[in-house]
């Protein structure tokens, strides 16, 4: 007899099988086991996983084995890969404690008990077709972005028109022979400046499914890492498995520029040139081959199609050194002399990102394929102090307001003085990761407040100084019912 006419079983469950199969014999007539019921659903059940045991709407549909058992395509991969392991040695496995060989005939009489989970009862969702009339103006969409961001008005402007035209395009169609081009979108702006931010506040407006990949992960298909078409797959999740509505979803594709064409490489640029052509079609609008409930594709996971023609990519990046293309391009057109107080005004030009063109892109390393695909090219502004302090306290969940609420439930009302903004901000600028260092620097001294608080009843306000923020004082607490500030250093 041959090794393959043996499994491996755990001795514990085979006894604990042998109990269950002489009391439960009756109550597993009862019980719908059968694909056809499963389909059918006339008893609200689903099947779970013999080997996980994770119900059907999880896994994602089961693959159905003889005596009535159910396992999740997960598991019967893990099943596949391990066979076709050749380094497995079954021999080594007789030593593990409750494991031993037996014979497959021996199943026969070993038959588990059909297992099943009743299903959550959904709502059935309609698809809602966009109406062309429905669809906020670019002023409406600019004034909603502006209680949630502050400054960049350039960008909020641009983006607000560019998300406009996008859903006109969508909901007309091909009314006729003219056939509107995808407002596909490049960011370009400093780490920290906004620029998830402003995608991710601009889907919740919009209501509509947002998926975020960074480009660092993809790489050409055959390669390890992610796949181009997984940023697709993940949009598909986002819209909970709804075809019809990720295809009217937005894809933001965040670090674009860490896929710029390598200047000097001897191997295949396999996450650089080839990730950009890999994306052309992507960005046009094509019909995408993808998993439904997993990230890559495989045998055991279905897959359905998605059409990106309608919909919306947006991508973003830093561009580290555009800025010194973009110099010398217009030192170029200033090296005379009589030009050399315009060439200092270059030199030490702010705003000097605003100024980029199709070109200055191309010697950064994008292809020209690529940034045709890409017409609508906007920048944001890195941001200064007063920025800064304007994003602390002024949206409308800006984090001050996040941590009064917070308070505001013990009871405390929670105060920052307009000194202890500006030190908090000066810290961030310190850190240079924009908007992003603010939370961490408040968590940072929040968190000795929001321990000793609770512990007295009698505190009725806090008041943060910059003192504190600073280490050189504490905070200015005032009890209830009195006005007699003292200071916790």
């Amino acid at each position: 007899m041959s090794e393959n006419d043996f499994i491996i079983v755990d001795e514990e469950e085979t006894n604990k099988e042998d109990n269950r199969q002489d009391t439960g014999r009756e109550e597993e007539k009862k019980e719908v086991t059968t694909s056809d019921h499963s389909e059918k659903d006339d008893d609200g059940y689903e099947r779970i996983c013999f080997i996980c045991h994770r119900p059907e709407s999880v896994t994602g549909k089961m693959v159905e084995l003889p005596n009535n058992i159910a396992v999740c395509p997960d598991c019967m991969q893990r099943s596949f890969d391990m066979m076709n392991n050749s380094s497995m040695d079954l021999s080594s496995m007789m030593n593990i404690p409750g494991v031993h060989f037996m014979n497959l005939s021996d199943l026969d009489n070993l038959q588990p008990k059909a297992q099943k989970i009743k299903k959550k009862k959904k709502e059935p969702k309609e698809f809602k077709q966009l109406d062309i009339k429905k669809i906020p103006a670019p002023h409406k969409i600019k004034a909603r972005l502006d209680e949630y961001i502050v400054g960049q008005e350039y960008a909020k402007k641009a983006i607000s028109v560019a998300v406009y035209n996008h859903y006109k395009r969508v909901a007309t169609g091909t009314m006729d022979e003219i056939e509107i081009e995808k407002s596909n979108m490049l960011m370009i702006g400093p780490t920290g400046c906004g620029k998830t931010y402003l995608v991710k506040t601009l889907a919740k407006l919009l209501d509509v499914p947002l998926a975020i990949t960074d480009a660092t992960s993809l790489t050409e298909a055959g390669y390890i890492g992610d796949d181009i078409e997984s940023v697709v797959s993940k949009l598909l999740a986002a819209a909970d498995n709804d075809v019809e509505r990720a295809e009217q979803g937005i894809i933001f594709i965040d670090e674009i520029d860490k896929i710029a064409k390598k200047k000097t490489s001897s191997q295949r640029d396999v996450s650089g040139e080839s990730v950009q052509q890999g994306m052309l079609k992507l960005l046009e609008g094509s019909e995408v081959e993808v998993p439904v409930g997993a990230n890559s594709k495989n045998a055991m996971v279905p897959l359905t199609t998605v059409n990106t023609k309608n919909i919306l990519f947006i991508c973003g990046g830093a561009f580290p050194d555009l800025e010194d293309i973009i110099k010398e391009r217009l030192q170029k057109k200033t090296s005379m002399g009589f030009n050399a107080e315009l060439k200092d005004t270059v030199e030490h030009d702010e705003e000097l990102l605003s100024k980029v063109t199709i070109e200055d892109l191309r010697k950064f390393g994008m292809i020209p394929e690529f940034l045709g695909r890409l017409p609508i090219v906007f920048t944001l502004k890195g941001l200064d102090k007063e920025m800064l302090v304007k994003i602390l306290k002024e949206p409308k969940n800006a984090i001050l307001k996040q941590y009064q609420k917070l308070l505001a439930l013990d009871e405390v009302k929670l105060e920052f003085d307009d000194s202890a903004l500006e030190a908090i901000a000066e810290k961030a600028m310190e850190k240079d990761t924009g908007a992003r260092a603010l939370r961490a620097i408040i968590e940072e001294f929040m968190l000795d407040i929001m321990y000793e608080i609770p512990k007295d009843d009698n505190i009725g306000e806090v008041t943060i100084t910059r003192a504190y923020i600073e280490g050189t004082g504490g905070p200015v607490i005032q009890l209830r019912g009195q006005a007699v500030p003292r200071l916790d250093g």
